[in-house]
C-alpha cells in the first residue's frame, strides 16, 4: 500500500508540472464536487482505490494499423480480422472522413406481394377490426385509415412501399431527412414488412399511431390469460431457502460500450461546459446538423466551419466512446477490482456494442465489426472467466432490432445473420457450450448456461419488448409472440424441479418509468418472475439506459407493495459510454456461492469533464474511481440487517421506505444514477416522490400506472 501510494504521489506531481493552473483547478474541483457521496475505497475492501491510466495509446494491443496509432489527432484505426467470416474489415468501414450514408450491400428485405385470396381475406379482417374498433374518432380514426392504405399498398405493391412512406413523411413533415430514415436502403423495407403484416384495425394499428406518431391515445395493457401457462403451482409452502456458504464470488457487470470508430478527434462534441464566477457550471448546448457528433461529417449549424467544442480524444458527454475510452476502461478493471492476478469468477454484459448511427449509415457488416472488436478486446484485456452476453438494441439497427421467425419468407429469418456471427463469436471465445451456441442461433440470441456450481444464467433478447423496435407492433394481443418467454417459463420450471438458482440478464429494462418497454410482455415477464420468485430467481440484471437504477418485483402485480410482498430484484448496470450527459462507469458483485445472492454490490466512475484537459499530453489518460459500495450508501439505516444478510428485494424495499422517510438518500441515488456527472439534475419533490415509484416498478404496466413521468431520466 505505501509502494501503490508513493506512485499516486508521484503521478499527482508529474500532473500539478504538467497542466495548467487552470486545468488543474478544474481537476480538483471535479473530484471534490460530492464528496460526502464518494465513499472510500478502503471500505469496499480493494486494495487499489485509484487508477490513472496512461495517455498513450497501448500499440500492442493490435498488430496492424490503418494509420498512426502514436499521433494524438486521431483516434486508431487498427486492423480487424473476423475470427468467424476470416474478413479482414476494411478501413471505409470505419474512416471517419468518408463515412457512408447509404447501406447498399445488405438492405432490409421486403415482404412477398401476396396473392389476390390473401388480399380479400385481409380486407375482410381489417373491415371487421375497424367497425369493432371503439376508439376511431378524430386523428386517431384518421390515423389508422392511412395505416390502412398503406397495408394493402404494402401487401399489393411492397417494392412502392418505402417511396410511399418517404412521400407521406415529406407531405406531413415527419422528419427533415425522409429518404435517409425511410428509403429503400434505411427504414422503408422494415416499415413495410410490419405495415402488411401489422392488424391495422386492431392493436397494432392503435399502438402504431400512439408510438410513433402520437395520433392515438395509449391502449391499456391487454388482459392477460394464464391458464396453461405454468406446468405446475406455485410451490406452498416454498422451499427451504439455500444455506449461505459464506464463500464470495466476484462477478463483474458492463453495459453499453457502444464503441464508435468512426469518432473524429476534434470534430465538432456539441458540448460545452464553462464555469463562472461562483464556481458553478454554466452548459453551452450547440446543435450538431444530424446524427452522432464527434464525427468528421457533422458539424456546428451556427458554426460549419470551425467546431465550437472540438471532440476530446477520450471522449465526451454527448458522444459515443472512441477507441481510446474503452481501451481506457478495460486498463482500469483489473487495476482497480484487484484481478491483475485472481480472475473475475464470470462476467455479465448487459449489450449495446455499436455506436447509436442511424439507420442510413448502419450495416449488417459495421455491426459484426463491433460484435468482433468488443468480445475480443474484452476477452484478451480482462482474461477471465466466461461472459454471459445478451443483445442491445443496437447490435443490430438503431430500430429495428429484430423480427419474429412467423413472418413469411424472407422476412422470418432476416436477422438470423446477426444470430450466427454473436452466438459463434461467443463459441470462439470459449464463453459458451454448443448446446447454448445452437439455442443462441436459433431463438433470436437467448440462450441458458448451466454453471458448475449450480446457478444457471437465462440470457435473453429484449429487443422482442423494446418500444421503438417495429416488429414488435405486430400481433400485439400476443404478449410473446417469439416464444422467448415460453423458453423462460420452461428454464425456470427445469430449476425449480432441480432445485436450482437463476440470474435473468437481458438488455432493455422490463419496467422503472415504463417509457422503454411495451407493456405487454412485459406483464407477463413480471408474472413469470412472480411465480418463480424468490426461490428459484435470485438476480435479474438490465442495461440499455446508460444509467445507474434498480427494479423490484411484488407479489399479485404489485397490488400491495410492502416489505413482505417484495419477490425479485432487477440491477441496472451504468454504462461505459458518457452518451449522454454521464460519466463512464462499471460494477463489481460480491456474491454468495451457494444462494447466489449479491451482498454487496461496487461501482467505480471516471469524470468525463476532465477529459477535454488530458488532450495536451500522452503522461495521463482517463482516471477511474470508486464511487460507492450499495450496501454501506443506502443501509445505514435498514435496521435488523446484518452484514451476512444479502441485498435482496426485501432490503431494496426497506431502501425505498427509508427514501420516504429520508429524501436525502433520493439525492444520493440520482447524484449515483448519473455516476456523479456534473450535467446531472437535481432531484427534489415530485422528483423524489417519483424515482421511488420508478424503484417499485418491474413492468412498464406498473410504472405508467404507477407513477408521475418525466422523471426517470438524468440525461
Amino acid at each position: 500500500m505505501w509502494a501503490a501510494g508513493l506512485i499516486i504521489l508521484e503521478r499527482w506531481t508529474e500532473l500539478h508540472q504538467l497542466l495548467s493552473p487552470m486545468a488543474l483547478g478544474l481537476l480538483v474541483l471535479s473530484s471534490c464536487l460530492l464528496p460526502s457521496l464518494t465513499l472510500a475505497a478502503s471500505s469496499s475492501g480493494f486494495p487499489t482505490s485509484i487508477f490513472t491510466v496512461p495517455g498513450a495509446f497501448p500499440t500492442s494491443i493490435y498488430s496492424k494499423y490503418y494509420n498512426n496509432p502514436t499521433a494524438t489527432s486521431a483516434q486508431v484505426q487498427p486492423v480487424i480480422s473476423d475470427p468467424v467470416t476470416h474478413e479482414i474489415y476494411p478501413l471505409e468501414l470505419t474512416n471517419p472522413d468518408v463515412i457512408a450514408t447509404i447501406n447498399t450491400k445488405d438492405p432490409h428485405p421486403l415482404p412477398p406481394t401476396a396473392s389476390s385470396s390473401k388480399l380479400l381475406q385481409s380486407a375482410i379482417a381489417q373491415v371487421k377490426s375497424i367497425a369493432n374498433s371503439t376508439i376511431l374518432n378524430g386523428t386517431c380514426a384518421k390515423c389508422i385509415a392511412s395505416m390502412e392504405v398503406a397495408k394493402f399498398l404494402a401487401l399489393a405493391a411492397p417494392e412502392q412501399g418505402p417511396t410511399f412512406a418517404v412521400e407521406l413523411c415529406n407531405f406531413f413533415g415527419f422528419s427533415s431527412t425522409c429518404n435517409a430514415t425511410y428509403g429503400p436502403h434505411a427504414l422503408g423495407g422494415v416499415v413495410t414488412q410490419v405495415v402488411s403484416n401489422a392488424d391495422i384495425g386492431g392493436l397494432d394499428g392503435q399502438m402504431l399511431c400512439q408510438n410513433f406518431l402520437s395520433l392515438c391515445p395509449r391502449p391499456p395493457t391487454s388482459p392477460l390469460n394464464l391458464t396453461g401457462w405454468f406446468a405446475k403451482p406455485k410451490p406452498d409452502p416454498l422451499p427451504a431457502p439455500k444455506t449461505p456458504s459464506g464463500e464470495r464470488l466476484k462477478v463483474l457487470h458492463l453495459s453499453d460500450f457502444h464503441l464508435d470508430p468512426r469518432y473524429s478527434t476534434g470534430s465538432e462534441g456539441e458540448l460545452f461546459i464553462a464555469q463562472n464566477e461562483n464556481s458553478t457550471f454554466n452548459i453551452y448546448l450547440a446543435s450538431c446538423s444530424s446524427a452522432l457528433c464527434c464525427r468528421a461529417n457533422n458539424f456546428n449549424t451556427t458554426s460549419p466551419d470551425t467546431p465550437v467544442f472540438p471532440a476530446p480524444r477520450f471522449g465526451t458527454y454527448s458522444c459515443d466512446s472512441p477507441y481510446a475510452l474503452v481501451l481506457s476502461a478495460l486498463e482500469a478493471i483489473p487495476v482497480l477490482t484487484d484481478t491483475k492476478d485472481a480472475d473475475f469468477d464470470f462476467m455479465l454484459f448487459t449489450g449495446d456494442l455499436v455506436s447509436h448511427d442511424p439507420e442510413n449509415e448502419n450495416s449488417r457488416e459495421f455491426v459484426e465489426y463491433s460484435e468482433t472488436v468488443l468480445f475480443d478486446l474484452i476477452k484478451r484485456t480482462l482474461l477471465s472467466g466466461p461472459v454471459y452476453a445478451t443483445l442491445g438494441n443496437h447490435d443490430s439497427y438503431s430500430q429495428a432490432q429484430g423480427s419474429p421467425n412467423s413472418l413469411d419468407s424472407p422476412g422470418a429469418n432476416q436477422y438470423s445473420w446477426n444470430y450466427d456471427h454473436v452466438s459463434a463469436l461467443w463459441e470462439h471465445e470459449g464463453w459458451l457450450n454448443g448446446s447454448a451456441v445452437q439455442s443462441a442461433r436459433t431463438h433470436y440470441a437467448a440462450y441458458s448456461v448451466q454453471r458448475s456450481d449450480g446457478l444457471k444464467v437465462i440470457s435473453l433478447n429484449t429487443n422482442l419488448w423494446y418500444r421503438p423496435n417495429y416488429f414488435n407492433y405486430i400481433n400485439m394481443t400476443n404478449p410473446d409472440v417469439s416464444g422467448m418467454l415460453r423458453m423462460l417459463t420452461d428454464e425456470l420450471q427445469e430449476s425449480e424441479d432441480a432445485g436450482e438458482r437463476v440470474w435473468i440478464i437481458g438488455h432493455v429494462l422490463s419496467g422503472w418509468d415504463g417509457t422503454n418497454p411495451l407493456p405487454n410482455p412485459t406483464n407477463l415477464f413480471y408474472q413469470i418472475v412472480d411465480r418463480y420468485s424468490p426461490h428459484v430467481i435470485a438476480n435479474i440484471f438490465w442495461g440499455h439506459t446508460h444509467e445507474d437504477q434498480h427494479s423490484i418485483f411484488y407479489a399479485n402485480n404489485a397490488t400491495n407493495i410492502s416489505a413482505e410482498t417484495a419477490l425479485a430484484q432487477a440491477w441496472i448496470g451504468p454504462s461505459i459510454t458518457p452518451l449522454t450527459n454521464l460519466n463512464s462507469g462499471f460494477r463489481v458483485y460480491e456474491v454468495d456461492s451457494a444462494t447466489f445472492e449479491i451482498m454487496d454490490a461496487f461501482t467505480w466512475k471516471s469524470d468525463v469533464n476532465t477529459f477535454p484537459d488530458l488532450d495536451a499530453q500522452l503522461q495521463f489518460g482517463p482516471t477511474y474511481a470508486f464511487e460507492y459500495s450499495t450496501r454501506e450508501a443506502y443501509g445505514q439505516n435498514i435496521t435488523g440487517w446484518t452484514d451476512s444478510d444479502p441485498l435482496n428485494a426485501t432490503w431494496w424495499h426497506l431502501v425505498t421506505e427509508a427514501m420516504e422517510a429520508d429524501n436525502s438518500l433520493v439525492t444520493t441515488f440520482n447524484t449515483f444514477q448519473g455516476k456523479e456527472s456534473v450535467l446531472s439534475p437535481t432531484c427534489t419533490g415530485d422528483c423524489a416522490t417519483a424515482k421511488i415509484c420508478y424503484i417499485r416498478s418491474g413492468s412498464a404496466s406498473i410504472g405508467l400506472q404507477n407513477c408521475e413521468t418525466g422523471f426517470g431520466s438524468v440525461q
